[in-house]
């Protein structure tokens, strides 16, 4: 092999490794942002991962919202209207957080199945609800109808 070969394929290998890390590192990068929903049953069947950054949403339900006196820390369920999963938060909840509206938590499952919140997300009206809680409640066959009103699917 002459040496300019030797130089070509040098270059060459150094071009292939480099795209190679780049394209690891991206994926890599990718992979630790992705955050998937999970619907209450999901969570309680066991369908979500443990310590990984999932989202879950439901409806609160009513009466479940415990609010510590002394702290910011709030503790409530959700609920698909099949399975329930509780979940803790220590913030300032949205302003159009109450019982038996939709809501959406971004945090992760411990081993005790409690989802720890990072971030809660309320629906801005009465006739909205997040898409993927309106799709996790109609597979359980138990989307509520509001008097006169249908959500859209």
């Amino acid at each position: 092999m002459t040496p300019k070969r030797k130089q070509r394929l040098l270059i060459v290998m150094f071009i292939v490794v480099g795209v190679s890390v780049a394209v690891g590192l991206t994926l890599f990068a990718l992979n630790q942002n992705i955050n998937l929903f999970y619907s209450p049953t999901q969570i309680a069947a066991g369908e979500a991962p443990q310590d990984t950054r999932i989202r879950a949403g439901g409806m609160v339900v009513d009466g479940s919202v415990k609010r510590d006196p002394d702290s910011l820390f709030v503790q409530f369920d959700i609920t698909d209207y099949d399975k329930t999963v509780t979940v803790e938060y220590t913030g300032i909840l949205p302003d159009l957080f109450r019982e038996g509206q939709g809501i959406v938590a971004q945090g992760s499952i411990n081993e005790k199945g409690v989802l720890n919140a990072v971030e809660v997300l309320a629906k801005h009206d009465e006739n909205y609800m997040p898409p993927e809680v309106a799709e996790a409640l109609a597979k359980a066959g138990k989307m509520p109808q509001p008097e006169g009103q249908e959500f859209n699917k």
